[in-house]
């Protein structure tokens, strides 16, 4: 029987119900989690081990480091390792790690719940015993199992608040479906030639702006370039700004050029990519440096972007390295 190790990180799955809502109850977790689900035993022999506990949205590249060093520290000893993480920053976490943990030679599974494990109608049984399944498979990269579906964790988004099927990979078909059979696709990494390394160096000078009709480009003023090392627009459609009039965007990615800060373009629109050659708007980035996110994720695009800088490479170097795929994250063109 394959050894796996359980990582618990907080978020819903781990929350218990009171008077004030749901909130983390570290003490409650490990009782509900053996009365609640001894079939995992039948499964895999499992460890648990509480790293931290935190709501996701207070989870920060702090934790990614912890993460990713325990996973690296852990890897040789389990044939497979189950992340329990809230969902909504499981993708940038899946995605943060895919980055720092390069050339992993078992399966890093993430997965959570839309409803506390010990509400009657949670989704977390399901979702775990299929994690740990998948843990239990040559499946030799980080991915998001949820709702049934297996997704490569840097290709994931969360789209759905409340609905149990609360993942998708809108550009990349997902590495399983689960049902009476497990289909696996042909994209799931099986085979790793070079060592595992880990490199959890992450960068935060980093501005994310979503564009939008009428944004007063005398607004991003505040925005303090001398320190900023990238900015990254999710724009309209194949990659679009404003370049006309008031609204014109194009002296703003000016600026930053003069300082020496990347410019990232990604698009507001889930599905498909990035082309910055098409329309006018995508040719003047093109001129002024602008990069193009492809077909990544905004959680992969922030992620990577604070990695490469987090490595401190010069401009050259950081542009070969956005441009390539690193751990699948995007197509290379």
């Amino acid at each position: 029987m394959k050894k796996i190790l359980l990582l618990q990180t907080g978020g819903t799955i781990a929350m218990q119900p009171n008077s004030d809502g749901a909130q983390i109850n570290t003490d409650k977790w490990l009782t509900t989690l053996y009365k609640e689900m001894p079939e995992l035993r039948q499964i895999a022999n499992i460890d648990v081990e509480s790293l931290f506990y935190e709501d996701s949205s207070d989870v920060n590249q702090t934790h990614w480091k912890q993460l990713a060093e325990e996973i690296y520290n852990k890897r040789s000893n389990f044939d497979g390792i189950v992340v329990l993480h809230g969902t909504d920053t499981m993708a940038y976490t899946a995605s943060a790690l895919s980055f720092a943990l390069q050339n992993l030679n078992i399966p890093v599974i993430f997965t959570g719940s839309q409803v506390p494990m010990s509400n009657i109608r949670s989704d977390a049984r399901r979702n775990l015993v299929n994690a740990v399944e998948m843990a239990t498979h040559p499946i030799k990269e980080i991915a998001i199992c949820f709702n049934d579906y297996l997704f490569r964790g840097n290709r994931s988004t969360k789209m759905s608040i409340g609905d149990f099927d609360a993942f998708s990979s809108p550009n990349f078909q997902p590495l399983a479906q689960i049902g009476i059979k497990i289909d696996f696709s042909k994209y799931v990494r099986r085979d790793v030639a070079e060592e595992t390394t880990c490199s959890p160096l992450f960068d935060d000078a980093v501005h994310v702006i979503k564009v939008f009709p009428n944004l007063n480009p005398e607004m991003l003023d505040c925005i303090n370039l001398e320190r900023t090392k990238a900015v990254i627009f999710e724009a309209f459609g194949i990659g679009n700004i404003p370049i006309k009039g008031k609204y014109n965007l194009l002296p703003f990615v000016e600026k930053c050029r003069d300082w020496n800060c990347h410019v990232v373009i990604n698009s507001q629109a889930p599905y498909d990519a990035v082309d910055l050659s098409q329309y006018r708007s995508g040719r003047e980035l093109q001129k002024l440096g602008g990069l193009s996110g492809g077909e990544m994720t905004m959680e992969a695009t922030i992620t990577k972007t604070m990695y490469l800088l987090g490595h401190k490479l010069d401009d050259a170097g950081f542009r070969e390295q956005f441009m390539k795929n690193i751990s699948g994250e995007r197509t290379e063109i």
